[in-house]
């Protein structure tokens, strides 16, 4: 658990997100969040945080349901990528080479333990090369001029993903793709309940928590990077301006210390915005921190005991349930 990242992963790029109020949803994504529209094709449409480097972060997908079909890693170079397709072929778990989304090269697909989707990539196309001039910043090293639209998320941080074991995904994410979990909680007998797993530097990129129906496949949330706390106070604002159903927040979490916010877009996916800029981690030699069960129950960091809803609520939604 202590082993350093391999580096072959260099980070969480983008996500394909499903919905069933794909108009709504795209509203909340634009004029909540500030998100860019890149282009449109068929049921989906491509959004972009605004110092993303990458043509796009989000796709959004009209579905019959919530939920998520996939995220995107960029490899460190063709290399890593190849080493990682290897490991991944060896697991049982690869889907198999296929052409990539709009700006995305070659792409590789396979699935964690759990049945969530991933591609793999390394070519890659700069927003930089095929941004509008309206859109180009006055600062040359920044990808997109700051929008100034809703509550103008920076970039794609993490995703949260529910699972019926979470453990042999963190696993999976150590021996196939050379994460390292940097947290996790163990319940009382000796299980591990939720893993925090990392690849560079940011303290946590995906993160899998067990699924109390037992379903696999499903999200917990995904979450957008904020610039300080303020602008989390301020989201909170515009939320409650815009109808925006608000979960719980602003407060801070105990395990890995971020500030937060969660909403719940139009399709009822949730949607966390953070501030973890003091939380990266730089020793080689870092040891994960384990929270046990009781610690856990004493709720957030100041106190406030987690909500019920963030231990229930998850897309998409199990019938019957």
């Amino acid at each position: 658990m202590s082993r350093p990242p391999l580096h072959d992963i260099a980070h969480l790029a983008y996500l394909e997100l499903l919905t069933p109020e794909f108009d709504k949803s795209v509203w909340f994504f634009t004029e909540v969040l500030g998100l860019t529209v890149v282009s449109s094709e068929g049921s989906s449409v491509y959004l972009r945080t605004w110092d993303d480097y990458e043509r796009h972060t989000i796709k959004l997908t009209g579905h019959h349901t919530s939920g998520i079909a996939r995220v995107g890693m960029r490899a460190e170079s063709a290399e890593a990528l190849d080493r990682r397709v290897k490991a991944i072929e060896a697991s049982g778990l690869g889907i198999g080479w296929k052409d990539g989304d709009p700006g995305v090269g070659p792409t590789y697909a396979c699935y964690d333990p759990d049945g969530h989707e991933m591609d793999l990539y390394y070519e890659t196309e700069w927003y930089a090369g095929v941004r509008p001039p309206e859109l180009a910043p006055a600062l040359k090293n920044q990808a997109q001029a700051y929008p100034g639209r809703g509550v103008s998320v920076r970039y794609l941080d993490h995703v949260n993903y529910l699972a019926v074991d979470s453990a042999a995904c963190g696993d999976f994410m150590v021996d196939q793709l050379g994460a390292r979990i940097t947290e996790r909680i163990q319940l009382d007998d000796g299980t591990y309940s939720a893993v925090w797993t990392h690849f560079a530097q940011k303290s946590y990129d995906v993160v899998y928590t067990n699924d109390w129906t037992g379903t696999r496949g499903r999200l917990h949330h995904i979450a957008f990077r904020t610039d300080t706390r303020e602008d989390i106070l301020r989201a909170a604002d515009i939320a409650l301006d815009k109808g925006v159903f608000i979960e719980t927040g602003p407060h801070k979490h105990a395990i890995q210390q971020t500030f937060f916010l969660y909403l719940y877009e139009p399709g009822g996916n949730r949607i966390e915005l953070c501030n973890a800029v003091g939380r990266l981690v730089f020793a080689p030699d870092w040891e994960t921190v384990t929270w046990t069960q009781a610690e856990r129950a004493k709720g957030q960091a100041w106190g406030l005991k987690t909500i019920d809803s963030f231990h229930t609520h998850g897309t998409p939604p199990v019938a019957g349930v």
